[in-house]
């Protein structure tokens, strides 16, 4: 299977400013964030792939197929979900999402049976026929998706698409995303928000400065803490506390027969075992804590500050 996206050495200037900065990576099928503060070269990055603007060097490829010299091909299986209000004044939202359709290929026929598909799905069915540009933020949000989808493509590039959502929105827009990816479509969801794409992501590609800081799957970039652990256990709690303090083992949260602590040093899970036995207190688990998306993101802008 191709990569859903690859890039080498590819470089973007407009005049004397790099917003890309030789990017070498490639990217799995599957549901991928495209992480990254105002500015990183997120936005930059998907207009080359979509062929809107050419790189100054290098090559990128969609499914296979060079965003350079396969602009028609990589156009039929994506589906691009813009930041930015995309609307055409006058049109309704099964106007806006059929006039999508056609400009895939689609006959009137097809566009109309499709358009009214996705609009369902998207929960603007009873908001079908009202001018578009009568809708609520989140409305915009749902319907610049449903025209991304009319097409039936096999991978969506979805750029900030909680732009502007409350709360409720942006859950109904990241359980949507969630759905598509059980379906089969691949997702690259662009964003500076770091809950979305933790919730919604498998893997990631962290930018910055337009160059590419860290890149693989959520899972394995979060690394454990050396010293810091989760405990789950059963046994008298103050009588474990205490015996653990008198060993230097902080204990930083208490909750439900757990404990969040910290080991006075790396290799020193002993300690807890010690504790214990000596007050006959059952460990049912103890697990180490892992560095959240937020700590691994921080960690990575640290790392291209540094001289």
């Amino acid at each position: 299977m191709a990569a859903m996206i690859e890039c080498r050495d590819l470089l973007k200037r407009y005049g004397k400013i790099v917003a890309l900065n030789n990017l070498t990576f490639a990217i799995e099928p599957g549901l991928v964030g495209l992480l990254g503060p105002n500015g990183a070269g997120k936005s930059t990055l998907i207009s080359v792939l979509l062929s809107q603007t050419p790189a100054t060097a290098g090559e990128a490829t969609v499914l296979g197929f060079s965003a350079r010299r396969q602009q028609r091909q990589i156009r039929r299986r994506i589906g691009f979900m813009p930041e930015n209000d995309c609307l055409i004044p006058g049109l309704s939202g099964t106007g806006y999402v059929v006039y999508a359709a056609k400009l895939s290929g689609m006959s009137h026929a097809d566009a109309m049976q499709r358009a009214h598909l996705v609009l369902d799905y998207v929960d603007l069915g009873e908001a079908r026929y009202r001018p578009a540009e009568q809708y609520s933020a989140g409305m915009k949000q749902r319907l610049k998706l449903a025209q991304a989808l009319v097409h039936d493509p096999q991978v969506l590039f979805l750029d900030e698409p909680t732009n502007g959502m409350d709360p409720q929105g942006r859950q109904t827009m990241l359980g949507l995303i969630e759905d598509l990816g059980r379906a089969g479509i691949s997702v690259l969801l662009s964003s500076h928000l770091l809950p979305d794409v933790e919730r919604v992501c498998r893997s990631v590609v962290v930018m910055g400065g337009g160059s590419v800081l860290a890149s693989g799957s959520i899972g394995e970039m979060q690394k454990p803490h050396p010293t810091l652990y989760t405990i789950e256990y059963a046994g008298a709690e103050d009588a474990f506390c205490r015996r653990l303090l008198e060993q230097q083992v902080a204990v930083h949260e208490r909750s439900n027969a757990a404990l969040a602590i910290e080991l006075p040093a790396a290799g020193q899970q002993r300690l807890v075992l010690v504790a214990a036995r000596e007050t006959n207190t059952k460990l049912r688990a103890m697990r180490p804590k892992r560095s959240s998306l937020e700590e691994m993101f921080l960690a990575a802008l640290s790392r291209q500050q540094k001289p």
